[in-house]
């Protein structure tokens, strides 16, 4: 059992998502940063698609009822374990009563953390990961007590060579009505920069306005990764909880490294665009 003392800023149970149900209007959610995930789901011995804890810029206060092997990759939330710094990206042993605090984020907008066993919460469509009005909860709450699968300790752990790295870099591919872009518009999107703005797991807004005037299309599929164009210039940037269908053009699409890329990224941080099929 693992009990919340202080839930964060945004602190979401997450797995590698919900699949097969898009045509009926439920989005794929699970991992933001499925790189991070994985690599500490591979640490920890668990299937790289079990669930784990997803912290969001401010990390939760979380207390150990049993001993368990824990990992923590992603950005750098300047992990403690009873007051003492713990290194991220390798196996750690967890004792009763043992307290982890992950603190403001360093590095990167997200950091993962996995137990050995993975966590033991109602699976619905598929997935335990959290999404309003599917699941109980959006978030965790203070007090919240959840329960882990269980699993031996005397399993050969291992250490991933991955690390943490924060990339700007966006690679995209043309979107089905890149066309509708005016010339100007196309060197824009690939010679500036441009800003985050309100963002969560479902868009990112980008501050610049891009083109004016660009006619809706008939509502269509969108993925996450979709990048959309609104008629007033705005350009969104669709993200793991996003919609199944949407009416504004989209323009470009992000490969899956990417949106991995993107999610570590914060408000008001720069990205670039990358056309990788031109």
């Amino acid at each position: 059992m693992i009990k919340v003392i202080q839930p964060g800023l945004f602190t979401t149970i997450q797995d590698g998502g919900r699949h097969g149900y898009r045509d009926i209007g439920i989005p794929t959610s699970g991992f933001m940063d499925q790189e991070s995930a994985w690599a500490a789901n591979k640490i920890v011995d668990n299937n790289k698609d079990e669930s784990l804890f997803e912290i969001t810029l401010i990390g939760p206060t979380l207390i150990f009822n049993g001993s368990y092997v824990i990992s923590i990759t992603g950005g750098d939330f300047n992990p403690l374990i009873n007051e003492l710094p713990v290194k991220m990206y390798q196996p750690i042993n967890v004792e009763p009563g043992d307290t982890l605090k992950l603190n403001h984020t360093i590095n990167g907008a997200r950091c993962y953390l996995a137990i050995s066993g993975g966590l033991d919460v109602k699976s619905l469509f598929g997935s335990k990961s959290f999404f309003s009005n599917i699941t109980d909860s959006y978030y965790l709450k203070m007090g919240d007590e959840i329960k882990v699968l269980k699993s031996s300790k005397n399993k050969i752990l291992k250490w991933e060579k991955l690390k943490f790295k924060l990339k700007i870099s966006m690679e995209v591919f043309k979107g089905p009505e890149f066309d509708l872009l005016s010339t100007n518009s196309k060197k824009k999107l690939f010679k500036n920069k441009f800003t985050i703005g309100t963002n969560n797991r479902m868009a990112y807004n980008l501050k610049e306005n891009l083109q004016v005037g660009i006619k809706s299309i008939i509502s269509s599929p969108v993925l996450p990764g979709s990048v959309q164009l609104t008629p007033s210039g705005k350009i969104i940037i669709l993200h793991r909880d996003c919609q199944t269908t949407g009416g504004y053009p989209r323009i470009l699409q992000l490969n899956i490294n990417s949106l991995n890329h993107l999610s570590q990224i914060k408000s008001n941080d720069k990205i670039e665009l990358t056309l990788i099929n031109s």
